[in-house]
């Protein structure tokens, strides 16, 4: 998923994509374990897509909080 698409999404949307790559990056991990995983690439996408999100995610609470702050000393 590309930057651009998760920052349209609102905070509580990519919370639940969060969720979901961390079960998909647990089920790939399982797979490589075993020998399964066809492709050790999807392992490495994963990790940087769920990456993405967690810093996307911090960077909407940072600017909520400026934000708040903002209207505190107002």
């Amino acid at each position: 998923m590309k930057a651009k698409e998760i920052r349209s999404l609102t905070a509580s949307e990519i919370q639940a994509k969060v969720a979901d790559a961390y079960h998909a990056l647990f089920n790939l991990r399982f797979q490589h374990a075993t020998g399964q995983l066809e492709s050790p690439m999807k392992l490495r996408q994963q990790r940087r897509d769920l990456a993405r999100l967690q810093t996307i995610l911090k960077e909407k609470s940072a600017q909520g909080a400026s934000l708040n702050e903002a209207e505190k000393k107002a």
